[in-house]
């Protein structure tokens, strides 16, 4: 007898199936339209950057117009205070300002030309996602200030007389709800700062105590972030209306691009960015009348570049890539602004400067060399990695991946997990969600590459699998992955594999590391637990409180590796409740500089660091760990 087929449940479609929700309700429901992924601060472009951004674009704009030179920004743990001496929010709309959308003074353009934040929304955002927001607005003498809640107007005060500078103070909490178990990276605020005066000459900004400012623009920017000893010359720095540039080369691989837009630093490139790679390789060819491959010219370049345009379409409300554009009403497009410039001003500056023409002739040619050398070994890496059928072999993919266009938001979720053995790799893939997470297993430890030429990426096969599965061989434009996560066991050859993926990376990918792309995975050492409750700790002291919480002798595990951890448990830990440690490149050490002092020869100095940062843990310092004059020896290093 067949089995009665069932209906689907009805529900019926009527005018009480509309609903209309106000401003804050849409953004409350619908966060990732206004600020992109949410995140808990571990990564750069995490919902929490993006409202410190908003409310200091305002403050931005103000100073781009020609009023206040001064900005003065508190960020602690959980709080945000940014003051400016602007000309103030007239004092009738402060509480419409950052509670009506679509309400602002940029829409009038003869008041802010040239803005970063059009569509007022970027207050509005920060408000609904705060516990707490207040502004507050100071103008010839009178004070006017407002407090919200999650976006509910909770405090609206009479203008008070005040003896205060003209300007606009902000405050605000994210909503712990919203952004759980959030934080904010000491160095993706500073870096966010050290932006907004390099794109400003002339503007101070007292972030926490300490004074920024720049003379130079975007000069001072690639002094700070490139080492000068690897320079092949002098950084080239030129400037007209609208449109400013630096750029040199050095001798790492790939390419470093710094771009921005009114502003806005546009991490994700565009139409300016792409005009720029675009001109650099024919104002070159045209130079030097030779028709150079592009990727010699632009290997090893590091550059930064800064537009003004009206009215700019970005491709998101974060504003992390632009579209096509004109640079203003009946103006030229972007991409013929920038070839034109670079076509003049480039092309002059190297006529003047002989000794610059040399040196880029110099590293032009090298590249192309090193290329050359590589072609056969290259086509034959290629061939073995298709023969080896990567992606059923090495790599358990996801569904989506970076840089879809359909679900951008799932795209930006995209994880690849690389593993050490079988039993690690088993328990992730077989917990990951198969839309977003992928996983990668490696055969033993991977090659030290320190010192190497990148030919050797070729003829290793763990990592020439690798950087395929990454699609990174020709640099991180089509990266298939956001986030790219380290998972290895806490223990010595665990540490020991992070630190040879690390020095792979910096080495030959290092954009992939200075882009934000690079984490590394924290999964608890400890289980504690009775018949009721069990509590996962990171660190012996979450292992002692959880330990007084419990009482009674409660059961202690201690994992020694992921492996040990069984599917059901690791679900806990690479999904909502994810903890990722990113890997940061600090701005006052080049790569080159890093990896030889832990991967070089070994010196005192680095065995001094490493007999300092020991782990005091009693379950690492026994018998089966390496003495630390062999974990030196190792290339080991425990910070």
């Amino acid at each position: 007898m067949a089995e009665p087929q069932v209906q689907p449940a009805q529900h019926a479609y009527t005018e009480d199936s509309i609903r209309s929700l106000d401003w804050r309700e849409h953004i409350r429901l619908r966060p990732g339209m206004y600020i992109g992924k949410l995140g808990d601060g571990s990564s750069y472009d995490d919902g929490i950057y993006v409202l410190v951004k908003e409310v200091i674009d305002n403050s931005i704009d103000e100073h781009v117009m020609g009023h206040g030179r001064t900005i003065d920004i508190k960020i602690s743990d959980q709080r945000v205070q940014v003051r400016d001496y602007g000309r103030g929010i007239p004092l009738g709309k402060v509480v419409e300002v950052v509670s009506k959308i679509n309400t602002g003074g940029k829409y009038d353009s003869k008041v802010f030309q040239k803005s970063v934040g059009l569509n007022g929304v970027g207050t509005k955002a920060v408000n609904a996602l705060s516990n707490y927001f207040l502004v507050q607005s100071v103008r010839d003498g009178q004070m006017k200030a407002a407090e919200f809640e999650q976006g509910v107007l909770k405090t609206d005060a009479k203008p008070q007389p005040t003896s205060q500078r003209n300007g606009t103070l902000m405050v605000f909490q994210p909503d712990d709800t919203i952004f759980k178990n959030y934080r904010f990276i000491p160095e993706y605020l500073e870096n966010q700062v050290w932006n907004y005066v390099y794109l400003n000459a002339g503007l101070t900004i007292n972030f926490n105590g300490q004074k920024y400012f720049s003379e130079n623009g975007l000069k001072d920017l690639l002094a700070r972030k490139a080492d000068p000893e690897s320079l092949r010359y002098d950084i080239i720095h030129l400037k007209a209306p609208d449109i400013e540039l630096a750029l040199t080369h050095g001798n790492e691989y790939g390419e470093e691009y710094y771009s921005f837009v009114n502003g806005q630093y546009t991490t994700q490139g565009g139409t300016h960015l792409a005009a720029f790679r675009e001109a650099v390789v024919k104002t070159v060819r045209e130079f030097y009348k030779k028709e150079y491959d592009a990727a010699d010219i632009r290997g090893s370049i590091i550059a930064a570049i800064s537009v003004r345009v009206q009215e700019p379409v970005f491709e998101s409300q974060t504003k992390t890539k632009l579209g096509s554009i004109n640079m203003g009403e009946d103006g030229p497009t972007v991409r013929g602004f920038i070839l034109d410039f670079l076509k003049e001003h480039l092309d002059n500056y190297l006529h003047k400067n002989p000794a610059v023409a040399e040196a880029l002739k110099k590293r032009i040619e090298q590249s192309e060399r090193e290329r050359k050398d590589m072609a056969g070994v290259k086509k034959l890496a290629n061939q073995r990695a298709k023969k080896a059928n990567l992606h059923n072999r090495k790599l358990r993919d996801c569904r989506f991946h970076l840089g879809e266009t359909k679900e951008p938001e799932k795209a930006l979720l995209t994880t690849l997990f690389i593993t050490e053995g079988d039993s690690a790799s088993g328990s992730i893939t077989k917990s990951r969600n198969v839309e977003t997470e992928a996983v990668f297993s490696l055969r033993g430890k991977p090659l030290n590459c320190f010192g190497l030429k990148k030919k050797i990426v070729y003829e290793n096969e763990e990592l020439n699998l690798l950087q395929h599965a990454l699609n990174i061989e020709e640099g991180i434009e089509h990266l298939r992955y956001n986030r790219v996560v380290i998972a290895t066991d806490a223990d010595v050859d665990g540490m020991h594999i992070r630190l040879l993926l690390l020095t792979f990376f910096l080495q030959f990918f290092p954009d992939l590391v200075r882009n934000g792309h690079v984490f590394i995975l924290e999964t608890p050492l400890f289980r504690v637990r009775n018949k009721k409750t069990t509590i996962y700790c990171y660190n012996e002291q979450e292992k002692q409180n959880a330990m007084r919480q419990l009482g009674r002798n409660p059961e202690v595990t201690r994992f020694k590796g992921l492996g040990e951890i069984s599917p059901d448990e690791f679900g806990k830990f690479i999904g909502d409740n994810i903890k990722l440690e990113p890997v940061i490149l600090q701005s006052d050490r080049s790569i080159q500089q890093v990896l030889t002092y832990y991967m070089g020869k070994n010196t005192p100095a680095r065995q001094e660091f490493i007999i300092d940062n020991l782990r005091q843990e009693k379950d690492l310092i026994t018998s089966d760990v390496l003495p630390v004059s062999e974990v030196a020896e190792e290339d080991m290093a425990f910070a």
